[in-house]
């Protein structure tokens, strides 16, 4: 049976935290929320792998870490998203993050480790990446019925060291992705 995975950077503790509080000021939303243990930044999502593709995108996620050297992430806004797509009806409410150089070659090289194997994954991003971790999907027929939805445009700053990349299977399910990690690889190079 084939397994939905992704790569991602998990975030510390002490941050999730903070977006949990965020979400119950929140809570009277019509949207599904980001449960705590799955609050992370993905960086490639892969798709649907067999358990070969699953062992070679480990593999791939592995040498890119080893090349890879730990750096910080900046985050600054909480914001509908994507923000080209939330003009209306947003379909998400994000955590975003600055554009950061590390951070879009570290993701570039998972790609190209990711292509040169046979992972699952066979086509790369083609806009431009906006660093994000979702907070919450809105339940859009509910979410039409609100006669003054809340802008959501605040500041909340937090920087979030990326020392390891995770290979992350996601179970879908009626009440939100349920994750489990499968792998972890640090950033080794310094």
């Amino acid at each position: 049976m084939k397994k939905r995975i992704f790569i991602a950077a998990n975030l510390p503790e002490k941050i999730k935290k903070k977006l949990i509080l965020w979400q119950e000021k929140y809570d009277f939303l019509p949207v599904r929320w980001t449960k705590e243990n799955s609050l992370r930044l993905t960086l490639v999502f892969i798709g649907y792998a067999d358990d070969d593709q699953v062992v070679a995108a480990a593999r791939a996620m592995r040498k890119t870490a080893q090349n890879g050297a730990p750096f910080n992430i900046k985050f600054k806004k909480i914001i509908y998203g994507p923000p080209e797509k939330s003009a209306k009806i947003p379909r998400m409410i994000w955590l975003s993050g600055e554009p950061n150089q590390q951070l879009a070659d570290l993701k570039h090289n998972l790609e190209d480790s990711l292509l040169s194997v046979n992972s699952g994954f066979n086509k790369p991003e083609t806009k431009k990446f906006i660093p994000h971790i979702t907070l919450a999907r809105t339940k859009m027929e509910r979410w039409r019925d609100l006669e003054n939805p809340p802008l959501i445009d605040e500041i909340f700053e937090a920087e979030a060291p990326v020392e390891s990349i995770e290979l992350v299977q996601s179970n879908l399910a009626r009440d939100g992705a349920q994750y489990a990690v499968l792998e972890s690889a640090e950033l080794l190079s310094y």
